[in-house]
């Protein structure tokens, strides 16, 4: 039976990128030879970061060793590592004159230590290459193995962000090899060690209100610090449905949760994405832990 899907309600339609710095941005991008999440994922809102300057940086390759049945990069076998990619991504963050830098990667199950070197490596290159820019990481789960995770979180990246993605009930359908349990556990390891937590949900994948309250309060008690919260859009016809399109007022009401809850920052509507004007996050989330 073919599905029916919704038309995209007003407030999702993005306009088309343009201009110099979004040219600048992606000739920048691809003469280092770099991925990045924004096209990989085919983020709504490239056409807007990259107008502006920034990419989100998507390391170890642009292939997964996961098949999450809501992200759209591409799933299979990965090449091998490249071990001049920290350095071409440092270069590239420091010739775009960045304040603040988002990292990101494929999982890399394939691999002994799941990346966690050349994730290291790369956070020192780029902390190196660029002294005055903040450093934010979306790192897999590593399996919950903390060792790795201590890998990265020794070359000291400023912000820790680990995507929950959904609530408990639907996180074996659409994160397949992912855990409700093993995200939390590296969220709460992470705030052990000292450093600033991040996270992200997705509604209108079939989720439920008291689900999402609940997942929030899981997200809270394992000390998270920044939230977003976003629509989730069906990548290709191949990917999980869109059970529905929430509103905006919807959105605004999970904000107002997340922060009455103790979240330092909430980032909540339909176009957001976890590295969606990341730099502000963190600026409130500084802002409100010293009030």
């Amino acid at each position: 039976m073919q599905i029916k899907r919704e038309r995209k309600p007003e407030w999702l339609r993005q306009s088309l990128a343009s201009g110099s710095e979004y040219h600048d941005t992606r000739t920048l991008v691809e003469g280092h030879a770099l991925h990045t999440v924004c096209e990989s994922a085919r983020c709504p809102n490239r056409g807007e970061c990259w107008s502006s300057g920034t990419a989100t940086v998507m390391i170890l390759g642009n292939v997964c060793t996961r098949r999450c049945t809501f992200c759209n990069i591409e799933k299979g076998r990965p090449a091998a590592v490249d071990l001049g990619e920290p350095a071409r991504a440092a270069d590239a963050v420091g010739r775009m004159n960045l304040k603040y830098v988002v990292l990101t990667s494929v999982a890399r199950d394939d691999l002994a230590d799941g990346g966690a070197e050349i994730w290291a490596r790369t956070i020192r290159a780029v902390k190196n290459a660029s002294p005055q820019a903040k450093v934010e990481v979306l790192i897999p789960d590593f399996r919950g193995n903390t060792e790795l995770l201590d890998t990265v979180l020794a070359a000291a990246p400023d912000v820790l962000n680990h995507n929950i993605e959904t609530v408990a009930r639907l996180q074996k359908p659409i994160r397949k090899t992912a855990s409700r349990e093993v995200s939390l556990s590296v969220l709460k390891h992470a705030k052990s060690r000292g450093f600033v937590t991040k996270s992200g949900l997705m509604l209108g994948i079939g989720e439920e209100e008291g689900e999402i309250e609940a997942i929030l309060r899981d997200l809270r008690d394992a000390g998270v610090d920044i939230l977003t919260i976003g629509q989730y859009l069906q990548p290709t016809a191949k990917h999980e449905n869109v059970a529905r399109y929430v509103t905006p007022e919807e959105f605004a009401h999970w904000k107002e949760v997340g922060l009455s809850l103790g979240f330092a920052a909430v980032e909540s509507g339909p176009l957001v994405r976890s590295s969606y004007r990341a730099a502000q996050a963190w600026k409130s989330a500084m802002e409100n832990a010293l009030k």
